[in-house]
């Protein structure tokens, strides 16, 4: 599949981030969202962002409290309508499979190999993140958008 660089995923961490306002990083999250929005790019996740995405804000902390499960199923219906929503196939496996055999990962860094094999089937090479670090490993492959500080 061609690689379109007008197309961005989305890490979990950026939703997080953007939908809390008290979070330190709340309005870097949004610009960057606005920024790649007006600028026409074409905005992914996948169901496993989805899932992520559920389980960071059902964990009650500092800073997300105590979420009413409800408001957080609305905030996954939207995000399904708002972003491209990648499916994970069979493709999807092969690529994670290639990757792992090419680029060392382990425990949860699978969870990275496998949003960067989600990114490569579906054609997304841009991918905005908060956590650059844990993604260095594929810049081969991908280009790592830090949120804007």
């Amino acid at each position: 599949m061609t690689m379109d660089a007008s197309a961005c995923f989305i890490d979990t961490n950026v939703l997080v981030y953007a939908k809390l306002a008290q979070s330190p990083f709340h309005t870097q999250a949004t610009s960057s969202l606005k920024t790649l929005d007006e600028g026409g790019a074409e905005l992914w996740i996948s169901r496993q962002v989805l899932r992520e995405y559920l389980a960071v804000m059902t964990r009650p902390s500092a800073l997300t409290g105590t979420i009413p499960i409800s408001n957080l199923v609305e905030d996954v219906r939207y995000f399904s309508t708002r972003f491209k929503v990648a499916e994970e196939s069979q493709a999807t496996t092969e690529k994670l499979a290639e990757l792992l055999l090419a680029i060392p990962s382990a425990g949860k860094q699978i969870h990275d190999a496998n949003i960067v094999a989600t990114m490569l089937v579906q054609g997304v090479s841009q991918f905005l993140t908060h956590n650059t670090a844990d993604f260095a490993r594929f810049a081969a492959l991908i280009t790592v958008l830090p949120l804007k500080t």
